[in-house]
């Protein structure tokens, strides 16, 4: 156990909890009281001094490194090189840069597959031509601790039986039917999640906090979506549609949280996934405030048929660059 220190412990989603220190110009990482990580502290880069061997913890303990120093943006080793997420830098060292880090799926993603999907083009029903999309998963597809709210943040994908009422409730209430106009009776809304779980292109979402639901989101492939027309859209583009429906998660901090999750599962579900769009209504400022607060860019504001809609869109490298998952 070092001696003087600030001390912080940063639990993990397979059940370990990290220990870092930090000893004025030094910073360290244990797990069970084992040394992961020493680094020497600069302005924008961390010196490593000392690291673990196996690539898993490494990568755990940089991830800890990170939070705990947003403000450095990349570590370098001089004796240490593992090609899943290092870069060689001018001379015979090596880099772990911060936003490639944050790109690495294994401890935030249970359930992936560790691969892109293979690509197979396929033509729809309405003539759009697009990749074949995977099966969906089931249960749990993210979890992450944050720091910033002190709770665990995760998705998981909706299960009609169980979520039902909660889903229909949500939809009911004054606030939330203002905006998407899905009010209706429990049949109905059953039919519309029959629906949507039929859907390819869709995945339905429910966010949690402390594994409490408190969130519906849809997450679609855009390029078959009937966003498609009205921009650019690439073949691994996604759409958000976002509800919070429990009124003791909504602020500015809890959206910070979980909508940092969500644009991080999307990033990391396919790493050829280059933008993440939503399109709120044009009047809706606060949520439109949010997305942008979250570099979100509103290159235009457009007409669906049913709203005047604010194109908002979240580049890959604008989210990862920024790297506000504390």
């Amino acid at each position: 156990m070092p001696g003087k220190s600030q001390h912080a412990s940063i639990p993990l989603p397979h059940g370990q909890r990290l220990d870092v220190f930090d000893l004025s110009e030094h910073w360290l990482c244990q797990c069970n009281d084992q040394d992961l990580l020493t680094v020497q502290l600069g302005d924008k880069s961390g010196m490593v001094q000392q690291s673990i061997d196996d690539p898993a913890l490494l990568r755990r303990a940089a991830y800890a490194f990170f939070v705990t120093h947003p403000e450095v943006k990349s570590l370098r080793f001089s004796d240490r090189f593992h090609a899943g997420f290092m870069v060689q830098d001018d001379g015979d060292g090596y880099v772990l840069e911060r936003d490639m880090l944050w790109q690495l799926p294994d401890d935030w993603l249970p359930t992936h597959l560790g691969r892109p999907y293979p690509v197979t083009m396929v033509m729809d029903a309405s003539g759009r031509r697009h990749p074949l999309r995977p099966a969906k998963p089931t249960g749990e597809v993210y979890r992450r601790y944050d720091q910033g709210i002190n709770a665990w943040v995760s998705l998981r994908m909706l299960d009609i039986d169980a979520d039902l009422e909660r889903f229909m409730r949500w939809q009911n209430s004054e606030r939330v039917a203002a905006f998407w106009e899905q009010s209706g009776t429990r049949e109905e809304h059953r039919r519309y999640l029959e629906s949507q779980a039929k859907d390819p292109r869709v995945l339905n979402l429910i966010g949690c906090i402390d594994d409490e639901p408190f969130a519906y989101f849809e997450a679609y492939w855009t390029k078959e979506d009937r966003i498609a027309p009205y921009y650019d859209a690439d073949d691994f583009d996604r759409g958000i549609h976002m509800l919070v429906g429990e009124e003791h998660h909504r602020g500015p901090h809890k959206v910070k949280a979980w909508l940092n999750a969500l644009c991080h599962y999307l990033f990391l579900d396919d790493c050829r996934t280059r933008r993440i769009v939503s399109e709120p209504r044009s009047d809706n400022d606060r949520m439109i405030q949010h997305l942008q607060a979250r570099r979100f860019a509103k290159p235009k504001e457009f007409d669906f048929p049913h709203k005047r809609a604010a194109l908002m869109v979240l580049h890959r490298e604008a989210f990862f660059e920024r790297c506000e998952l504390s």
